[in-house]
């Protein structure tokens, strides 16, 4: 799923006061001086609006008219869902936001009493925002009190970088912090569950159709690399060159098969002493022959 672009779903300021709104990352200062939740333009005239509460409130069975209500408050959830989307780290969709944002609206829309005389608008962000963020947390696999404790972490060993100029000891860390060495050890340790990375992490971008993740860059340990194959049996025609049969087996087996000299002995019918003779009398030739090469080799 392509992540949309931070500023997607922005919406119209028109109708807002603009000579007595001062906005505080979501809050709006009212002409008494009291701050309030910022409001978002619904897609319905206001009596039209008005007429729907109405209408569903006497009956709140019909899906119809909750669907319609959902849609005409749908820029709040998007609105508010971008702004806490904007925070977070990479590997969190904001369509996902966008969906807990829905339930939250629509838990709103049932809770909502009209007679109390709020305006929607206000009422449902808390809820909305309550959603995105429960959400967040039922994704997040780290335990509160270790991502707690990462950012503990993470502060002070930012304060002390700022303070010295370098990054800190152990000694200076756990100082700050209040700890032994042997707890700040701990504690690095179960900070570090916190920055695993989902595999399916978008690396980089390209100019195809396919997107590059991480899963696609990992090397395979298992694996043999092609390249180092094709160095080795180089190097293997290289050092077996102008070597008769047996002094070539002999480094083969010993080298690359890891044979013992009475394993390799017992397969040439030779004695153990005659191979290690033989052995040492080829790596001797062969340094000779390389010293006389060494420029070739850089």
């Amino acid at each position: 799923m392509s992540r949309p672009k931070a500023g997607a779903f922005a919406v119209s300021k028109a109708g807002k006061k603009a000579a007595t709104a001062v906005r505080r990352d979501g809050l709006q200062k009212t002409q008494d001086g009291t701050f309030r939740e910022e409001s978002m333009p619904t897609t319905a005239a206001p009596e039209d609006v008005e007429q729907l509460w109405i209408e569903f409130k006497k009956n709140p069975e019909n899906q119809s008219l909750r669907n319609r209500l959902v849609e005409i408050y749908l820029p709040l959830v998007k609105y508010n869902a971008e702004r806490i989307w904007a925070r977070l780290p990479e590997g969190v969709e904001l369509d996902d936001l966008i969906s807990a944002g829905v339930f939250g609206l629509t838990d709103a829309i049932y809770a909502f009493d009209l007679d109390r005389g709020v305006k929607f608008e206000t009422y449902c962000v808390p809820r909305i925002r309550g959603a995105m963020l429960d959400e967040l947390r039922s994704m997040d696999w780290v335990p509160r009190l270790v991502r707690s404790k990462a950012s503990k972490l993470n502060e002070a060993t930012r304060n002390l970088e700022a303070k010295l100029g370098r990054q800190p000891t152990d000694h200076e860390l756990a100082a700050e912090l209040g700890l032994s060495v042997p707890e700040l050890e701990k504690m690095k340790l179960d900070a570090s569950a916190v920055n695993l990375i989902s595999l399916n992490k978008k690396w980089y971008e390209t100019d195809s159709y396919k997107e590059v993740r991480e899963v696609d860059i990992l090397e395979d340990k298992r694996g043999e690399d092609p390249t180092r194959r094709i160095q080795k049996n180089d190097i293997m025609r290289l050092i077996t060159k102008g070597l008769n049969r047996n002094e070539r087996l002999i480094l083969i087996l010993y080298y690359y098969e890891e044979l013992t000299m009475k394993e390799i002995g017992a397969t040439l019918d030779l004695s153990e002493s005659r191979v290690s003779q033989m052995h040492s009398a080829i790596v001797q030739r062969l340094q000779q022959q390389l010293e006389r090469r060494k420029a070739e080799f850089g």
